[in-house]
């Protein structure tokens, strides 16, 4: 009697030091130190790098990363040249970093890596096509890079896969459409890609999914909100897609959905975001997601908004 007494009351203590879920709404983490737009992220032993970027004036090549226990921000190893419209991925506790552009509308194809043992970025092999503002998936220790531009009017549904244990790329079957500043994640062993700008001056809510066993691409059911540059990740079953762009020259939009694959269907119903972003980072660290900097209008200076969403 006396031992369930003492398991009732532990088990009572656990519960009331662990914080109660508040799921579908959102918070704020601490601002970022210097607001930039189209910068890359991606999480790196429990912590979430944000690489290069663009100010209000220029690109930079700083390395700002954010401790969610801790909700601060420290200084890295700055990238080793000054640039925006990367992207990233991280396999076995290295941080990779794919492209992106000096500006002027220049593409880049360098690769680099950064290790944390070593604290060190290290030149890796060029991806094939250079370009910016694509999307970064990693399905099986395999980086896949989709999408992009290659120059300012050039937009590009090439997919190409990049081998961390080899240092080799591989060209994959191009999407079905191409696209600009697409939000991809995956669920189970499928890549969604969504959204995005098949051409200058054009938006669409196409979502597609590939089976990379097959090397295939498959329709997907269109994002009901068409929009380009907006925060994303997957979390569990379901894809999340908030903010972005919708091509009219005005604030970004706060909506905030989710995709699940398995019905192929958008759920459009979820708390909006507090302030719409475009140009943004992502990332998903312990099923929350990361909405980092970007832009609240079209021709407004960046924002140091962390934005966090717990479904």
């Amino acid at each position: 009697m006396l031992a369930s007494l003492m398991f009732m009351g532990t088990a009572s203590l656990v519960k009331a030091q662990s914080p109660e879920v508040t799921h579908n709404t959102w918070t704020s983490g601490a601002p970022l130190p210097t607001a930039v737009i189209t910068a890359a992220a991606a999480v790196l032993k429990n912590e979430i790098y944000v690489v290069g970027g663009a100010t209000a004036t220029e690109e930079v090549a700083d390395v700002q990363i954010y401790n969610p226990a801790t909700n601060a921000w420290s200084s890295g190893v700055p990238y080793p040249t000054a640039m925006s419209g990367a992207s990233a991925a991280v396999v076995k506790n290295v941080l990779y970093v794919f492209g992106g552009s000096p500006g002027g509308g220049v593409p880049l194809n360098a690769v680099w890596a950064f290790n944390p043992k070593t604290k060190t970025w290290t030149g890796l092999a060029d991806m094939p096509t250079a370009r910016w503002l694509t999307a970064a998936v990693v399905e099986k220790n395999i980086i896949y890079v989709i999408g992009g531009v290659v120059s300012p009017s050039g937009f590009v549904a090439t997919v190409e896969s990049y081998n961390p244990a080899t240092n080799t790329w591989t060209e994959e079957a191009p999407m079905l459409e191409s696209k600009q500043g697409p939000a991809a994640g995956l669920l189970e062993t499928t890549i969604v890609v969504a959204d995005g700008a098949p051409q200058p001056g054009q938006i669409t809510g196409d979502a597609e999914g590939y089976d990379a066993a097959t090397n295939a691409w498959t329709e997907l059911a269109v994002d009901p909100e068409a929009r380009v540059l907006s925060c994303f990740g997957s979390i569990g079953s379901k894809f999340y897609d908030a903010g972005g762009y919708l091509n009219n020259a005005g604030a970004a939009t706060t909506v905030n959905e989710s995709f699940q694959l398995s019905k192929n269907k958008w759920t459009t119903t979820l708390a909006p975001m507090p302030q719409g972003t475009m140009q943004g980072s992502s990332a998903v660290y312990k099923k929350q997601l990361y909405c980092i900097g970007g832009l609240a209008t079209w021709n407004g200076a960046p924002i140091n908004n962390v934005q966090i969403y717990q479904p």
